[in-house]
């Protein structure tokens, strides 16, 4: 594979079919050392500019090729992230400290993607010849791509989550302007030059990083550019209101995936093993760094006694590594920190883990098990995106609803019992987006719309719908 790298040492921006080196740069840093790994080159308004005129430009010819065209590039690129696997395993482990399996879950997902997407573009333009109430009229209805996309994407599963804002989007015959995450600008880099050696071409698919502080003045000009028809934003639900709101001003469609506060209902008749499994892995994968992390384990009082200690040897057992879990930065570990010390200093107990406990490394923390969060404590409403979960006890189905629903976020649940109608009956009355019986909280699948209720967003990626957000409709009707 090429080197995602400039000679200089810096990472590019992809503009037009090139990679382009800018004037300013910033250091990308590895969380896992806290040194230096490289640079990258950070974008400027003329830079955004550049990009999306160059995806103006290509928009009328990539519009009209064959969608049989579109799904041979997507099958190269396929073919071309398994040659490339290795590759993008480094530059995530070093960019922001993805581990072996959670890779494995991010690589897989990824190849899965853009398989199924392929397979899917022929079908998902189909459009319908309604029968008309008029003698002597017939009508027709099509899909057509909106033009220019803006998608912005996070680093925090840089293979699926940066393929998944443009994927889409360009399978239905739009083209695209990714704004990428500053932490992961290789990951993006090594996936726009893969998927132009699959065939895209110049212009079709176009990539800017910045720097952190140049966000305020960049992303206003990428939204409100004329030429942009739709957005799509995964990322926090702070930045995704900012983001809302700057496309309602400019009048444009946006899909958002945003922040979680998941909840997994441990029912008396759960098998505890497995639930304790899944609730670990579900809460700490990745250091919890992941919008579907479990963040509320809901317990039955019949059980909790033998859940506490099934779920403390589960999570030694699976994360025993004393050092802690690597997140991508210290804000993180010091947010974690204080949402834990807050919760504490108002009548809650840590169960598992030393809150007190600081690790060699700054970006390091080990999970965190805390009893007995309630309302007016930060960590009750507070997504917190690291390895932290609350253990919550119950006394029925009901009143573990209604926790499980009292929150603005709404993207993921799950759900543990062995009576599969009871679990269906919870699972209609938890308000997210997605509900998992039996299984973590976390789960993506290619073929299943993955969106959230309530602050976490609206619109969906994955699947057909998830094709659908990208193509609007037109009415044509005409006389016999």
């Amino acid at each position: 594979m090429p080197s995602t790298i400039g000679p200089d040492g810096t990472v590019p921006l992809w503009l037009n079919g090139e990679q382009v080196q800018t004037s300013k740069s910033f250091e990308v840093i590895s969380p896992s050392t806290g040194k230096a790994l490289y640079k990258s080159a950070a974008a400027s308004v003329d830079d955004a500019n550049v990009a999306v005129a160059a995806a103006k430009a290509a928009f009328s010819a990539w519009s009209q090729t064959k969608p049989s065209a579109r799904r041979d590039i997507l099958l190269k690129a396929a073919d071309l992230l398994i040659e490339r696997k290795e590759r993008l395993w480094q530059l995530a482990n070093s960019e922001v400290a993805s581990t072996e399996g959670y890779f494995a879950f991010d690589f897989a997902d990824t190849l899965e993607a853009v398989r199924s997407t392929a397979g899917l573009i022929a079908t998902a333009q189909n459009g319908q010849l309604p029968a008309m109430g008029e003698p002597g009229r017939s009508a027709m209805v099509i899909r057509e791509p909106y033009g220019v996309i803006v998608a912005i994407a996070p680093w925090n599963c840089p293979c699926i989550l940066l393929t998944r804002s443009f994927l889409a989007p360009l399978a239905m015959g739009n083209t695209v302007v990714v704004k990428g995450p500053e932490k992961a600008p290789g990951c993006l880099n090594a996936l726009m030059q893969l998927f132009h050696d699959a065939g895209l071409p110049a212009g079709v698919l176009n990539s800017i990083v910045h720097r952190p502080q140049d966000g305020a003045e960049i992303t206003p000009v990428l939204i409100s550019h004329p030429a942009v028809r739709k957005i799509n934003f995964t990322g926090s639900t702070a930045v995704g209101s900012i983001v809302a709101g700057l496309a309602g001003k400019a009048l444009k469609p946006v899909l958002m995936e945003l922040g979680g506060k998941a909840p997994a209902i441990v029912c008396e008749d759960a098998d505890l093993q497995n639930a304790a499994v899944q609730c670990a892995v579900g809460a700490f994968l990745f250091s919890g760094q992941i919008c579907m992390a479990t963040e509320r384990v809901i317990v039955n009082s019949k059980v909790a006694d033998k859940f506490r200690d099934v779920l403390a040897g589960t999570i030694d057992a699976i994360f025993p590594d004393q050092n802690g879990l690597v997140l991508v930065d210290k804000a993180p570990v010091q947010k974690n920190s204080a949402l834990v010390q807050d919760a504490l200093s108002k009548g809650a107990k840590a169960i598992y883990g030393d809150p007190s406990d600081q690790q060699e490394l700054a970006t390091a923390m080990r999970p965190i098990v805390v009893e007995g969060v309630k309302d007016g404590m930060d960590l009750y409403y507070t997504e917190s995106f690291g390895p932290t979960v609350s253990l919550m006890i119950v006394d029925s189905d009901e009143e573990a609803i209604k926790i499980a629903n009292d929150t603005d976020y709404g993207l993921a649940s799950a759900v543990f019992t062995e009576n599969l109608q009871r679990g269906l009956r919870i699972a209609r009355q938890i308000e997210t987006g997605a509900v998992h019986i039996n299984s973590m909280s976390v789960h993506d699948e290619p073929s299943l719309p993955h969106g959230g209720a309530k602050k976490s967003g609206f619109g969906r990626f994955n699947g057909e719908e998830g094709l659908k957000e990208w193509v609007r409709l037109k009415t044509i009707t005409w006389k016999d």
